[in-house]
């Protein structure tokens, strides 16, 4: 294709954020290369959706999400929530509990932390934002831990049990959700 793959998706995220499908945009991305690749990852990553909700003790604008599942819900209230699929901690470096959304970031700088870099000393100390970030288009930071909620230039990790704690989303689902959370939301993970 001649172009990384986080470059192409990075590009998709931009003109893409409004989930219409390539075809309906009547340009150049409704064929060839950059549509075959739309459609590679619409196949892979797991689709967002409204369902029911049937946990009143998780109030409207919660996010509440399920390790075992590898899922997180946004709840909407009136008995419905959004459904979108993540990629959580691999076997080790999964964790539960309640934090809080301290701050919110958009094509947010990486920087691994210190554990992180005992374990891969070949990453890079620090990364500015953009496409080829591994943080991908938002992040949602999590009280004064190392955990995020954030974008990924990796969709096909979606629904695996991948990072070291974060959770991981479609850089399409992060940004929606970014859109809905406020600071101060309470994020509640189960295992």
């Amino acid at each position: 294709m001649g172009l990384s793959q986080a470059k192409i998706w990075g590009a998709l995220v931009l003109g893409l954020s409004g989930a219409a499908p390539a075809a309906a945009l009547g340009s150049p991305l409704d064929r060839g290369p950059i549509a075959d690749f739309i459609n590679i990852f619409r196949e892979q990553a797991i689709p967002r959706q409204v369902v029911t909700w049937r946990h009143p003790e998780f109030k409207k604008g919660a996010v509440v999400i399920s390790t075992k599942e590898r899922r997180l819900y946004y709840v909407l209230g009136q008995g419905q929530a959004i459904e979108y699929g993540v990629g959580v901690g691999r076997q080790g470096f999964t964790w539960s509990g309640v934090k809080t959304v301290t701050r919110k970031r958009e094509w947010p700088d990486w920087s691994p932390p210190q554990q992180m870099l005992k374990r891969r000393p070949d990453l890079p100390r620090h990364m500015e934002g953009g496409m080829d970030n591994p943080l991908g288009a938002r992040a949602l930071y999590l009280g004064s831990s190392n955990y995020r909620i954030h974008g990924s230039n990796e969709p096909d990790t979606i629904g695996a049990a991948v990072s070291s704690g974060c959770i991981r989303m479609t850089n399409r689902d992060v940004v929606d959700l970014y859109d809905r959370v406020k600071i101060g939301t309470k994020v509640v993970v189960l295992k």
